[in-house]
């Protein structure tokens, strides 16, 4: 009786639909509040984010838009890749970050902040939040699809992967961003996808 319950105890145990909902709302909460961190102090990210970033940063339409019509192309491969529940959840999850950074402004504002500090604080924030809905079986859209797909196929770190292409998209920056603000953005990245590299490995979670 004892080993079947510690058996039973150590099997996979599957999300409800109530946990996906609250990771999903609170992962996109602690993401959209790392957002701030790096907007307020003129700093960049990776992935779509950091496509977003860019083209709000050169045209002055908000980032929320951009974000959102920047990941359209990228649900085709969740949806085949990943299944109908991860690709439903990544666009609520998608929709509702693009909400909350349009009206953050009217919610959040910051007197001063360090640029360091925003780059790392900011960082971990959104790599949190990032780990939150992995666990959950959802992204962001854009190259987090991409990771987790490249992870749950050839057993590769998203939180590598993740850490690579933002480092490279951010890069991109310098020909329009000054270089120290660049550096800065670079150090948010690598905060951002320690997070993942060291709590998303294939294996260590067992929820579904």
């Amino acid at each position: 009786m004892s080993a079947a319950t510690d058996t039973d105890e150590s099997l996979p145990q599957k999300h409800t639909r109530a946990e996906d909902a609250l990771a999903v709302a609170s992962g996109t909460l602690l993401i959209s509040v790392g957002i701030a961190f790096f907007t307020t102090a003129g700093l960049l990210t990776g992935g779509t984010a950091g496509l977003a970033f860019l083209l709000h940063y050169a045209t002055g339409i908000g980032f929320g838009p951009l974000f959102f019509v920047l990941n359209l192309p990228f649900y085709w491969l969740a949806w085949r890749k990943m299944g109908v529940a991860f690709t439903v959840k990544t666009f609520i999850a998608v929709a509702l970050l693009s909400a909350l950074t349009t009206l953050q402004p009217q919610l959040l504002a910051f007197a001063s902040l360090q640029p360091v500090y925003a780059a790392l604080v900011g960082g971990l924030i959104t790599g949190t939040g990032f780990l939150i809905l992995f666990r959950h079986k959802c992204s962001l859209g854009g190259i987090g699809v991409l990771a987790l797909w490249l992870q749950d196929r050839f057993g590769w770190r998203a939180g590598k992967v993740q850490m690579g292409v933002d480092c490279a998209i951010v890069l991109l920056a310098l020909v329009s961003i000054e270089p120290l603000r660049v550096f800065y953005s670079i150090l948010g990245a690598v905060a951002l996808n320690i997070v993942l590299a060291i709590n998303h490995r294939p294996g260590r979670y067992l929820g579904m």
